[in-house]
């Protein structure tokens, strides 16, 4: 897994000015410590959580009321409080820069090309601003979207927070349910959708599927169709309370925008979980620890400067957008893009790097692996000289890739594969671009972030597989999830395992180098692609079709990936020809997305279930893989493992 020779060290000049180098200086002579690594630096940050989170605070200069006191109930986890007296705005500090340089530039495949000044975010903030104000959104209303990664998203979540509102957000390719699973939980008062999008080429529209949603979200008395295709009219027409943004925003003048400060735990955004076990958790983040987490991300891990070209490959449906958008407030440009990353060749995204300057390239384990197979080698073919780092997440990055991206990516690069997640919005583990780079290995820990890899018996362990936990309170801690009043579901989300301590979910096992690599989910959410799929909303569409009793779907591992396989067991007379793969696949493509499509569907006469009733997936998946099925004493009905071992529809 991995070698003892890094595959990329920093040169002497690149340490001196990284800024991860500039703040041990600024925070060891607050703290009265010398640092002289990057180990030093963090047994610090995490043995005084207040004296580092309040140095990230002054280093990067956050606009705001930070008020007396850094952490209250610091030893409560949860419970614990970070900045409980501050008063701040997640835009205000976003919007920090002005003037006529580049804020956003946007790439919709080879489709549509813009490019928006900070000068003209700010106008369109403000115009959109007024609009939401006038459609009644304040202080802790939500405004959702179903938008591309498109300026127009982006100012809408900067105009939201600008008034102390909430935001949530998805891509237009989730389908009717995948949508009201999620917005019809958390009741916006704005709905705000495109009039369709491109993929892969092709104009996909959206509106029958809007005229539903709308029908079925009565809390949205405002709803907003962006112009994309340039159907904005049109598709308005059509839906129930829409109006085209043009129209709703017409003869709105910009002004200054407006800031409402808020408390440091005060809900920015509400994101989701994958909905493994029923519809998905309503994670909602605080817009302090939002801020401060991103910032030390990007500008101490990631290096991230004024004036940089920030680039990732995501979705509105995915936490890394949420990322991404922090890079304004490092003065940043951010290269968004919408669409299929290979769409029109397999190279677009080098295209833009090299067009565009990109400083950071952003994307995920699986576009890394498919560009290799793909025989590209943009070594040879682009000029990549402006790209210093180059991040990777979703999935665990396999050590061929590693080598992949120095051999026919960049020479010189920094490559980081990261690794968190929505429920923390950051990440526990990522890139130190002071230290040297080793094939397989994630470098360490986020600054700030006691994390450790425990024993099944909660003891933490070195060198040895076990569970990712974060021993000490962070920032990004969810504020709670909604609709759980007592916090129950929170609290067994993730300190049910360990009291008191956040356990992650992730089997990891630390590397000699102390390094980190990720094995996997320890749950049975689903990564095909590195995009996180919850069974739940696959069996919600394959279990509307009369021909299947009930479904089971796993991810296998596959060829450096995940491949979702479903099981399902038919009703009596039906058989599992092409034409019920055909509709089943249609079902779920058109229903949830089509990412939840399966690679692979297989009968079966009978599905494994605990005594409670619950089907099982873990034991499941743990057959396919020729691993032991623990507690199989726990199932109703273990024979039916037997069905699933050694089946040749899984074995090519």
């Amino acid at each position: 897994m991995t070698t003892d020779a890094p595959l990329w060290t920093p040169s002497k000049e690149r340490i001196a000015e990284a800024q991860m180098t500039d703040f041990m200086g600024f925070a060891g002579d607050r703290a009265g410590k010398s640092f002289e690594t990057f180990a030093d630096l963090h047994a610090w940050s995490v043995a005084d959580l207040e004296g580092f989170w309040s140095a990230i605070w002054d280093y990067c200069g956050v606009i705001g009321d930070k008020g007396e006191r850094v952490l209250a109930d610091g030893d409560k986890m949860p419970g614990a409080k970070f900045f409980p007296d501050a008063r701040l705005n997640y835009a205000e500090n976003m919007l920090r820069r002005t003037g006529d340089g580049d804020a956003l530039v946007f790439w919709g495949e080879d489709k549509v090309k813009r490019r928006m000044s900070w000068d003209a975010l700010h106008a369109l903030v403000s115009r959109l601003q007024q609009g939401l104000a006038a459609a009644g959104v304040g202080v802790g209303d939500r405004v959702a979207a179903m938008m591309p990664n498109m300026p127009e998203t982006t100012a809408l979540m900067l105009a939201t927070a600008s008034l102390g509102a909430t935001f949530s957000s998805c891509s237009p390719d989730f389908g009717e349910r995948g949508v009201l699973d999620r917005f019809g939980q958390i009741q916006p008062k704005v709905f705000v959708a495109c009039d369709g999008y491109w993929y892969n080429g092709k104009e996909i529209a959206v509106a029958d599927k809007l005229a539903s949603v709308a029908e079925q979200l009565p809390s949205a008395e405002t709803i907003w169709i962006v112009p994309y295709l340039g159907r904005a009219d049109e598709v308005a027409d059509s839906v129930p309370r829409a109006v085209a943004l043009d129209s709703a925003l017409a003869g709105v003048e910009a002004k200054p925008v407006e800031f409402e400060r808020v408390p440091f735990d005060h809900p920015l955004y509400i994101m989701f979980s994958s909905g493994t076990t029923g519809v998905p958790k309503c994670i909602v983040h605080a817009a302090g620890g939002v801020l401060l987490m991103h910032l030390k991300e990007h500008r101490l891990h990631c290096d991230v400067r004024p004036g940089d070209r920030v680039f990732y490959f995501t979705t509105c449906g995915w936490m890394m957008w949420n990322w991404l958008m922090s890079g304004l407030a490092c003065e940043a440009t951010l290269l968004l893009y919408d669409g299929s990353p290979f769409a029109p060749s397999g190279e677009i995204l080098f295209d833009y790097a090299d067009q565009e300057k990109m400083t950071l390239f952003g994307t995920s384990a699986k576009f890394i692996d498919a560009v290799a197979k793909a025989g590209h080698e943009p070594i040879n073919s682009h000029d990549l000289s402006t790209v210093r780092l180059m991040t990777s997440t979703g999935s665990p990055l396999a050590p061929e890739s590693f080598s992949f991206v120095y051999d026919k990516i960049k020479h010189d690069i920094h490559l980081a594969s990261i690794s968190g997640g929505t429920d923390i919005v950051g990440c526990f583990v990522l890139g130190i671009p002071i230290a040297p780079v080793y094939k397989g290995e994630i470098q360490g820990p986020g600054l700030g972030l006691d994390v450790q890899v425990w024993s099944e018996d909660g003891h933490p362990i070195r060198e040895e597989k076990g569970e990712l936990v974060c021993a000490k309170p962070f920032p990004t801690m969810p504020v709670m999830f909604w609709n759980d009043p007592e916090g129950a579901k929170y609290r067994a989300a993730y300190f049910e395992r360990f009291p008191g301590v956040w356990c992650h979910g992730d089997f990891a096992e630390w590397t000699p180098h102390g390094g980190l690599v990720i094995l996997g989910r320890s749950d049975a959410t689903l990564n095909p692609g590195g995009v996180r799929i919850g069974t739940a909303e696959i069996y919600a569409q394959v279990e509307q079709i009369p021909e299947v009793l009930e479904a089971l779907a796993i991810g296998q591992d596959w060829d450096n990936d995940v491949r979702v396989v479903l099981f399902v067991r038919l009703a009596e007379g039906a058989s599992l020809d092409e034409a019920l793969e055909k509709k089943i696949k249609s079902q779920i493509r058109s229903g949830a997305s089509p990412r939840h499509v399966p690679a692979r569907i297989v009968a079966v006469a009978d599905i494994p279930r605990t005594k409670s009733g619950k089907i099982t997936e873990l034991a499941v998946r743990d057959v396919v893989h020729g691993r032991e099925v623990k507690n199989k004493e726990a199932l109703a009905n273990p024979e039916a493992l037997d069905h699933y071992k050694d089946l040749p529809q899984l074995s090519d």
